[in-house]
């Protein structure tokens, strides 16, 4: 756009086309004092004229994070999310799992971690209208191996799961053949493969979604009390890797991570449900929590713990840029993993 087109006062006009600068792009090109010398005008004009450029650019209306959040509309890839494949859940976190970021669930054995990542790398490959992404995803073992009758069995009860889908659209899609498995051993080899093996994936289209189970177990292994500084740059650079995976191909990223119990006095006595799993902490500490988007934590609590007739395994929302620190319980049958309806709670 041409300067002359902007309302300035013609003096100031005249020192701009003197410093030949014609275009708005040119000007934006200057900082504040180097437009002073190069035009001869005061400070106040200058700011006058950044202010006209920027006014003209912007439009006539202020567009607020606000606004941008609720014109879906207009952003549908920010707001899109990969369902859990329970409606439940999906409540709870707004959607599902957001498609740039890296989602940590921790929690300790038996609370159904990895029976969650199974239903994800099937939900994952629903058409797009029933919170899908039209793709496979790559399950990097870390520790046991893959659990394949169960998701045998979570593949022939899809049907039984997924309400909401048509039968003849769950009959077409071929589960198993868009599962990619890699089993690693070690950082190294684990670092390797996120490097090299998942870009391959992702960039062809064939997954969209990355699960690794469990992040904690080479690390474990691996690095002792002495070694904590290497397995922090470790850490950072797995984060680092997978976050970039995450937002280059918009592809959600879950970590499984186990957990440390912290036992003190202040854990003795009965506890209530909401605070069931506060004195478990997540491994790896905060070199890995800093490379997070959204934590959630699993838990599995003695029946007389839970509120009467509801499920005795709880979700919960530990920290989130999009969500309130909240929970649900929730169950696991044959059919997968199925939130309690009725049992979302927020807290503070």
């Amino acid at each position: 756009m041409d300067l002359g087109q902007l309302d300035l006062n013609p003096r100031i006009m005249a020192a701009m086309k003197k410093a030949k600068l014609k275009s708005v792009q040119e000007v934006l090109h200057f900082s504040g004092p180097d437009l002073q010398r190069l035009t001869g005008l005061s400070a106040p004009d200058v700011q006058l004229v950044l202010r006209a450029v920027s006014s003209h650019l912007r439009g006539s209306s202020v567009c607020t994070a606000l606004d941008l959040h609720l014109q879906k509309e207009r952003f549908p890839e920010q707001h899109q999310r990969l369902s859990l494949g329970c409606p439940v859940l999906d409540a709870l976190l707004r959607g599902g799992l957001p498609l740039d970021g890296i989602t940590e669930l921790a929690g300790r054995s038996s609370a159904g971690k990895t029976q969650l990542a199974l239903q994800l790398c099937l939900a994952v490959q629903f058409p797009r209208r029933l919170g899908g992404l039209e793709a496979g995803a790559v399950y990097i073992c870390t520790e046991d191996a893959f659990p394949d009758k169960r998701l045998q069995q979570l593949m022939a009860q899809q049907l039984c799961l997924r309400t909401d889908a048509l039968e003849d659209i769950v009959e077409k899609i071929r589960f198993g053949d868009h599962i990619f498995i890699e089993h690693v051993a070690n950082v190294d080899m684990l670092l390797e493969c996120v490097r090299t093996k998942v870009p391959v994936l992702l960039s062809r289209g064939l997954a969209r979604l990355v699960v690794i189970d469990s992040v904690a177990a080479p690390f474990r292994c691996e690095f002792d009390g002495p070694a904590s500084v290497h397995r922090a740059r470790a850490l950072q650079t797995l984060g680092a890797a997978l976050r970039r995976l995450s937002r280059a191909f918009r592809s959600p990223v879950l970590c499984i991570n186990q957990v440390t119990e912290a036992v003190g006095e202040q854990d003795i006595g009965p506890r209530s449900p909401r605070a069931l799993d506060e004195h478990l902490a997540p491994a790896l500490g905060i070199a890995w929590s800093n490379q997070l988007l959204v934590r959630l934590m699993a838990d599995r609590c003695h029946p007389e713990e839970a509120p009467l007739g509801h499920p005795t395994r709880t979700l919960r929302v530990v920290f989130a840029p999009h969500l309130p620190p909240s929970s649900c319980y929730y169950t696991i049958s044959a059919e997968g993993v199925r939130g309690a309806p009725g049992t979302q709670s927020c807290w503070s």
